[in-house]
């Protein structure tokens, strides 16, 4: 299944999201981002994306920045009622989570926060694989968020065994046509993914090669 991060807006690139819609049976979700966080106002472009992959049954994402937990509770939450009310997500990605143990408590209250604004998924990105209590508190952890050449050589820690696979995600960028980004996840455990040819620091603004067949 695919977790989808479309950081582009859709006048920009209406036919990306219209495909993500039409490919709604392949998508374990999609991350809504308007202005690395919801903005100051509703985007009706945006809201009406979120309503159609919605009623095709696709989880959506609100995304919030935690900075590593340095970001006050408060914002974060913030973020998350503002997607809950202007878009209708019914889903929080709380991005850059810290992976260390000392902030278990901090993410733990997040979580407790974020079910209370509605989120029925609940998505931690580590982008490397975490303390192990922190799969008590989400839904999915993205274990792996980096380029390809990276992550040919990343090695999965043992405690991921006790897991489910549909509990981990890999999200990879810079990645080569042909590469076999999808079994290798597979093979390290995470049955969530996104492979992306999108490079530099702005990666996400390109669809999965496995969303190439839709077109």
């Amino acid at each position: 299944m695919l977790l989808v991060p479309l950081y582009e807006h859709p006048a920009d690139r209406p036919e990306d999201w219209e495909l993500l819609i039409r490919a709604a049976d392949r998508l374990h979700s999609v991350v809504l981002n308007p202005a690395s966080g919801p903005g100051e106002a509703p985007d009706e472009r945006f809201a009406a994306v979120a309503r159609r992959l919605c009623d095709a049954g696709v989880p959506v994402l609100g995304y919030a920045d935690t900075d590593y937990g340095r970001r006050p509770h408060a914002a974060v939450v913030q973020d998350l009622l503002r997607y809950r009310d202007w878009y209708g997500a019914d889903g929080a990605f709380l991005d850059q989570a810290s992976p260390e143990p000392a902030l278990l408590g901090h993410y733990g209250r997040l979580a407790v926060a974020a079910r209370a604004a509605g989120a029925r998924t609940l998505v931690l990105n580590h982008g490397v694989h975490p303390h192990p209590g922190y799969a008590e508190l989400a839904d999915l952890l993205v274990t792996f968020e980096g380029p390809w050449d990276a992550y040919r050589d990343a090695v999965v820690p043992s405690w991921t065994a006790d897991h489910p696979a549909h509990r981990f995600c890999h999200l990879v960028y810079a990645v080569p046509p042909g590469a076999p980004a999808a079994e290798l996840a597979r093979e390290r455990g995470a049955a969530v993914h996104c492979a992306v040819p999108g490079t530099g620091a702005h990666p996400w603004g390109t669809l999965p090669y496995a969303l190439e067949a839709v077109r």
